[in-house]
């Protein structure tokens, strides 16, 4: 594939189908692969949302719809205990840090597991559940195999005391002929394991990017409207990986080592008596209860850890993301202290995790290694030192009489008894080692539930709920996140406020939210272009977000278009990853740009309204790929959103100080042409010069909330024009020095010339 095959490729993005799904590109090895995308429907999220429903307990134990297990508590002591979450979510860095103390191998696990399991298998003819059957195969077979290799251990070691050098050929040859289906299981065992792990992974990945990045913008109220979820990226990334992995392992060092158990104690049973493998079980109970009686609580401590991990992740992404800001302020020795102190805090909680596995690591050992095989020893020995009648099996040496027979079969018998007790131990010892890795599951599987709930409560609405403090006056609103009681209506006439409250959300904390504008009321119909000013910290930015449904309407009914209708331009222009194309057509897709029928030469004529028409020759043509955000300055990233609006033509423009960087006369161009295309503006702006495109003028004070609404008439537009002519006679005077400073710099290059 050449260079020009890839970038259409990943130009082109996905394929669509006409089932719904469609078929992602993704470049692999110099070709491009098509892997089908199903999205998750709405009916599968309703059916799971019961299951999610209620988050992992913080204080205490839950019945199952998430009341208090003491039914007995009052009104008073339920607001207590919700106040005392919200603190303990808030200090703790989020609700899977905060329910970490009540993670363990208990009857939430399994409820967690359970719910999470209707995710990673949705189907009994899942790829998964193929996946399971076939690895379960080659874990029998595996021990059946391991069976035939104790028997011909037995029958090699027989051989050789008989100096039967037939037989011993014979079973080395076997022996050799055995490794291969024995080395192919266990390669197909860790293979079968990774694609159960990576399976379990892609549907979870998946499940979870379907919630994260829904229409309800879920993935901005995980950050800024509800404070039970600190870093998101941790959880889908590493978490999740971990949880499924875990799971995936946890299978296979389970099944297999129980299965082992029960064969190789029948097989024991056939040779030993059933008076012995008796107790063989009576070791295993006894020494099962004293290890776990001694078990730390992995599952608490391996919750903690990935907090931590994502506190320092957290802590290098923040450097990331404002990378210019701190070399300006040269804050790089204040940065290094607070990346060391969040490194150092994760570093002694590992440590202290080892220090405690030492005294655990050591009595395993003891117990599983040292205690199993000299009970085993014991018990291979008490028929033959003690003449303890045993069950016999007919062997070849007992076969054929003679005077080394007796001393063979003997030698046979406690060869293969040996080699089934090892693989015995083996198989209790990773049963026991699976107990420690159920407790690390226990831990995954908690903050990974935690995610899931915390997606499916955000995607309904559902904040946390706290209380009316008693302290606040009782005719002061309470803007509590619980407590939303507002209307979003759509309607094609236009957008219209009715008493609506502009309110700055505080997710966790018992005082509520700060309003910021009181019950605005206004209405902005199409062509009725709206210009909003007023200091800085009134509110006007948190008008746009009210008005993306960003923010919660508390109270009042707020009235808009529908989302096509209306376009949003941020303060800090976007740009994506992609083409120079991609970021003109943003949010729109470039497969549904050429089933519009749309054109590059279309995409020229936007540029030349917004002066960015040199683009393409400086960048090297549409489907040239980088870093954006690196390469365009602040005014032409300005002028990129603006392109973005023009392209888009929506009804409605929400523009936020979008063109706070570009010169007034470029903006005025842009603005006009905005109105030629039907556009109906509402901009946030302290520039004078703008009123002239607009009709109404929305005032925030500041003082206590108040706002006022006027028509733009004749003494703001004449407003308008004296403070643009007073900026025009300011330029005026610096002409004259301007022009000097020009010829001086002729002179300068004139006389470089003549020197050289």
């Amino acid at each position: 594939m050449t260079e020009a095959d890839m970038d259409h490729a990943l130009e082109q993005l996905y394929v669509e189908n006409h089932d719904g799904s469609y078929d992602l590109l993704v470049p692999h090895r110099s070709r491009i692969s098509k892997v089908n995308i199903r999205p998750t429907k709405q009916g599968t999220f309703d059916a799971h949302y019961p299951d999610f429903s209620v988050q992992p307990p913080i204080l205490g134990t839950r019945g199952k719809k998430g009341s208090s297990a003491d039914a007995s508590l009052s009104k008073e002591e339920r607001e207590k205990r919700s106040v005392a979450e919200a603190r303990a979510v808030r200090e703790e860095g989020g609700a899977a840090a905060a329910s970490a103390k009540k993670v363990g191998v208990n009857r939430e696990f399994f409820r967690q597991l359970r719910a999470i399991f209707r995710i990673l298998i949705p189907r009994s003819s899942s790829k998964e559940v193929i996946i399971f059957f076939i690895h379960t195969f080659f874990l029998v077979l595996r021990t059946y195999l391991s069976v035939l290799v104790a028997r011909l251990d037995g029958a090699i070691v027989r051989d050789l005391v008989s100096a039967n050098g037939k037989g011993f050929m014979r079973g080395l040859g076997l022996w050799f002929l055995l490794a291969i289906p024995s080395t192919y299981t266990n390669s197909m065992i860790r293979f079968l394991q990774s694609k159960l792990a990576i399976g379990f992974r892609t549907r979870l990945t998946r499940y979870v990017h379907d919630l994260y990045l829904s229409s309800n913008a879920n993935f901005y109220r995980i950050i800024n409207l509800d404070g039970r979820l600190d870093g998101a990226d941790q959880f889908i990334t590493t978490d999740v990986s971990r949880f499924c992995e875990t799971l995936a392992a946890l299978y296979s060092n389970v099944s297999k080592p129980a299965l082992d158990i029960l064969i190789f104690n029948y097989q024991l049973g056939q040779s030993l008596g059933w008076k012995g493998v008796m107790g063989l079980f009576g070791n295993y109970l006894i020494t099962g209860w004293i290890l776990k009686s001694v078990t730390p609580a992995f599952g608490k401590l391996s919750a903690i850890e990935a907090k931590l991990e994502g506190d320092f992740r957290s802590a290098h992404a923040r450097v990331i993301t404002n990378a210019e800001e701190i070399a300006f302020y040269n804050g790089s020795k204040i940065e290094e202290g607070i990346l060391n102190r969040a490194y150092l805090r994760l570093v002694r909680h590992v440590n202290s995790i080892y220090k405690i596995r030492i005294a655990y690591n050591m009595t395993e050992d003891f117990v599983l290694k040292y205690c199993w095989s000299a009970s085993g020893y014991a018990i291979i020995a008490a028929p033959m030192l003690f003449g303890i009648q045993t069950t016999k099996i007919e062997t070849d040496a007992a076969k054929k009489p003679s005077k080394d027979s007796g001393v063979a079969a003997k030698t046979e018998s406690y060869i293969s008894n040996r080699r089934l007790l090892m693989s015995l131990a083996d198989a209790g010892s990773r049963l026991m080692y699976s107990f420690k890795e159920l407790n690390e599951l226990a831990g995954y599987t908690s903050r990974v539930y935690t995610l899931i709930s915390t997606l499916h409560l955000l995607d309904r609405g559902q904040y946390q709920a706290l209380p009316r403090p008693k302290e606040l006056p009782a005719n002061a609103p309470f803007y509590d996140m619980g407590h939303i009681q507002g209307k979003v209506t759509l309607d094609d006439e236009g957008v219209s406020f009715d008493k609506v409250p502009i309110v700055a959300p505080a997710p966790g904390m018992e005082r509520g939210g700060e309003e910021l504008v009181r019950d605005l009321e206004l209405t902005v119909k199409p062509g009725d272009h709206m210009l909003i000013t007023g200091p800085n910290g009134v509110g006007k930015t948190a008008v746009a977000r009210v008005l993306a449904q960003l923010w919660p309407v508390f109270q009042g009914q707020l009235s808009i278009p529908g989302k096509t209708d209306i376009f949003f331009l941020p303060q800090r222009p976007y740009l994506s990853a992609g083409s120079l194309r991609d970021q003109v057509l943003y949010p729109t897709a470039y497969p549904e740009f050429i089933k519009n029928g749309g054109t590059d030469e279309e995409l020229l004529a936007i540029l030349r309204d917004v002066h960015l028409a040199y683009l393409p020759d400086r960048e090297g043509g549409w489907e040239t790929r980088k870093e954006w955000k690196d390469v365009l300055s602040g005014g032409e990233k300005q002028r990129m959103g603006m392109a973005r609006l023009l392209y888009h033509k929506p009804r409605f423009g929400i523009l936020d100080e979008c063109t706070s960087a570009v010169s007034t006369d470029v903006e005025g161009l842009m603005y006009a042409r905005a109105k030629e295309l039907n556009i109906t503006l509402i901009t946030i702006s302290h520039r004078p010069s703008l009123f002239k495109y607009h009709d109404v003028l929305l005032k925030l004070t500041g003082n206590e909330g108040k706002w006022e609404v006027e028509r733009i008439g004749t003494e703001e537009e004449s407003k308008s024009f004296k403070e643009e002519i007073k900026d025009l006679k300011a330029k005026l005077k610096d002409v004259d020095a301007w022009k000097k400073r020009v010829g001086e710099i002729g002179q300068e290059l004139s006389l470089s010339s003549v020197a050289a």
